[in-house]
């Protein structure tokens, strides 16, 4: 996207952001998909016939829906023709009370800002990818004399070579790697390279040419540099010929050492080749999209093709409604995965997309190029259009089998603790400390498809040691946690539409944890969450754990192997995983901390020179007015004020 474009996009948002939510008054809050409508009839007068986007709201002024339109007020016109909508998109049109709309130059600004926005507020009728990991690739630095390779990931903010993306950070260590032995360039970083008075370890097993100490000279080094960007763009057989070559010269020659070291760079570039399967069909730079609808679910599956190799793949399990076919699924696919993912030249997709022209012309400003988006129907292309399909199809045979096994394992669940459904969101909390001190809360989240790590929380104790809970009240602790957690779930989720409230609410602990939840859920007033805790059993053995409930006198204790004992220990024990290592983490960060960073007046500078000089804090701290002196950059009077800081009662 070019610095324009780019400022464009920016700019729309920002006015999003400054935009008024025009709502209908809270009288004329729609009931039913008919007042819906009528609340979308009150706003078409003042709507133009522009590109744009355009946002449905309910009363909370949350966002229900993202849509773009060539024309807008035809578009949102037709949301009152409730004849012609679905069942879910009623739904939506009934929860509707307000309507926001962005102009546009052009129908491909819409959809880009589409994209971006659904990203940004995840909507819950729109088609959505969750899925926000940035792709890792490989670096060659282009500002240095001495270029480094490394794995990069992020904003491309660095100058220099960008190549990939790869599917796995896997597959970019292990290229790497390999690519040390074949080109021998410096991973290290340029304070490092500035430092060395003798050749690394690396130079040692033959993975760098040790350029920091003039090993190589800097024409030679940039032939490797060069060489090595031939073989990231696909030029791998000229490479390996050349470098056959050198060594048949050098045998001849008799400099059998030399012959050895491109013998053995040969090998690793095969290496290199034998990891990524080269594809001839003509797939210099492509993404191939194949996507598989079975059961109300879809998986896509991306395909990487680099250089005429096989960068790795990826399977992506959108949310959508279940009567979203699979074209409309591609088509909303494409705009929010490029919305952070620089497209390929080709994209080839297994389904025909109904705007094609239009996503092209969207992702030509993203890429700053011409993008091809192609649906092949015969030859090379159809065929690993087709092995990606088989792959989408088999992770989401893989996907329905492993949520089948989770629905059952729910459905026992709520048969065990007597609830009216299987819970689909059910958290699970647990607090870390050592005494009272770095007093952590966790909270994970479980759901009819596993884990759900991106709803995972952190709570920093804040009474811990401060009267409250001194000396590490366990009880006061999860009172905390389940305070600010729930207070906040009604604040930002009052109507309970955002997916915020959960099913199930699981503590870690006995009949004291039990308690403290309850007293907590009294006092917000909540009375219609399900709670229980899971406490260990004697000796804390697995297998003999007991689940409290608050209607119930005595503790269910399941049988030794009845599956949903094994799925309670797995996820008490995930939650557990979480608050200590949280704990760790917090306990690492504050042993880091030196007592020098308490003193006024001392930065990084001094700090550094004061441990240079002295060797230790504690020798900082035990040293006289003269002896702080003596440090560079420590003049008499901040000597005397670090004494004074250190000997107060002098």
């Amino acid at each position: 996207m070019s610095v324009d474009e780019a400022v464009l996009i920016g700019d729309l948002i920002s006015m999003v952001e400054r935009s008024n939510i025009e709502l209908v008054p809270a009288e004329g809050v729609p009931e039913s998909a008919d007042r819906g409508a009528e609340a979308i009839k009150a706003r078409l007068k003042n709507l133009p016939s522009t590109p744009g986007v355009y946002r449905m709201l309910n009363e909370a002024g949350d966002v229900l829906y993202v849509g773009k339109a060539k024309n807008i007020k035809r578009r949102v016109t037709s949301y009152t023709n409730l004849n012609r909508q679905s069942i879910r998109i009623r739904r939506m049109i009934a929860q509707t009370v307000g309507l926001e709309i962005v102009k546009t130059e052009t129908e491909a600004e819409a959809l880009l800002l589409e994209s971006d926005l659904i990203k940004r507020y995840a909507p819950r009728y729109n088609i959505l990818l969750r899925d926000d990991k940035s792709f890792p690739m490989i670096l060659i630095t282009g500002d240095h004399d001495y270029p480094q390779i490394v794995k990069y990931r992020g904003v491309k903010g660095r100058k220099g070579e960008y190549f990939g993306p790869f599917a796995s950070v896997w597959a970019v260590n292990d290229t790497l790697a390999l690519l040390q032995r074949a080109f021998l360039l410096r991973t290290c970083s340029d304070n490092v390279f500035a430092n060395r008075s003798r050749p690394c370890l690396l130079h040692q097993i033959k993975r760098c040419a040790a350029p920091c100490v003039d090993r190589i000279s800097k024409p030679d080094y940039a032939r490797l540099v060069e060489e090595a960007r031939a073989f990231l763009t696909g030029d791998s057989q000229r490479i390996q010929q050349a470098l056959a070559e050198r060594m048949q010269a050098a045998s001849d020659e008799l400099e059998f050492e030399l012959a050895a070291q491109y013998r053995d760079r040969i090998q690793a570039l095969t290496r290199v080749q034998s990891r990524h399967e080269t594809i001839n069909a003509g797939l210099d730079e492509a993404d191939v999209i194949a996507l598989h609808q079975e059961g109300g679910q879809t998986c896509v599956q991306v395909f990487f093709f680099r250089g005429g190799r096989n960068y790795g793949n990826r399977a992506y399990f959108p949310t959508h409604a279940k009567e979203d076919g699979p074209e409309e699924v591609m088509e909303a696919f494409l705009g929010q995965f490029y919305a952070r993912t620089k497209p390929a030249r080709m994209i080839l997709t297994s389904h025909q997309i109904p705007n094609r022209g239009l996503i092209e012309e969207a992702l030509k400003v993203r890429a700053e190029r011409k993008v091809e988006v192609r649906r092949p129907t015969r030859g090379e292309k159809k065929r690993v259009l087709d092995t990606a399909t088989i792959n989408a199809r088999d992770a989401l045979a893989r996907r329905m089998s492993e949520s089948a096994s989770q629905r059952r394992l729910l459905e026992g669940l709520a048969e065990v603790l007597d609830l009216d459904a299987p819970p689909s969101r059910i958290e699970v909390y647990d607090n870390s400390h050592v005494s009272g001190t770095n007093a952590v809360g966790g909270m994970i989240v479980v759901g009819p498809d596993g884990f759900m790590k991106n709803a995972y929380r952190k709570f920093n104790i804040r009474r811990a040691g401060s009267g409250g809970a001194s000396g590490g009240d366990d009880y006061d602790m999860m009172r905390e946690v389940l305070e600010r957690r729930f207070s906040r779930a009604q604040r930002e989720d009052p109507s309970r539409t955002l997916g915020q409230w959960p099913d199930l609410v699981l503590v870690d602990g006995g009949k004291g944890q039990l308690s403290s939840a309850l007293e907590v859920f009294q006092q917000l007033g909540i009375d219609d969450v399900p709670v229980a805790a899971i406490a260990k059993g004697p000796d804390r053995d697995a297998g003999r754990e007991k689940i409290f409930m608050p209607d119930k006198n005595a503790p269910i204790q399941l049988g030794h192997k009845d599956p949903v004992l094994y799925f309670l220990q797995r996820i008490r024990d995930e939650a557990h995983r979480f608050a200590i290592g949280t704990h760790r983490a917090k306990r690492g960060k504050q042993v880091q901390r030196s007592i020098l960073d308490e003193v006024p007046g001392i930065g990084a500078m001094r700090k550094k020179a004061l441990l240079h000089h002295f060797g230790a804090a504690q020798s900082v701290a035990n040293a006289g007015v003269k002896d702080l002196e003596a440090v560079d950059g420590v003049s008499r009077a901040m000597a005397k004020k670090i004494y004074d800081w250190f000997h107060p009662e002098t």
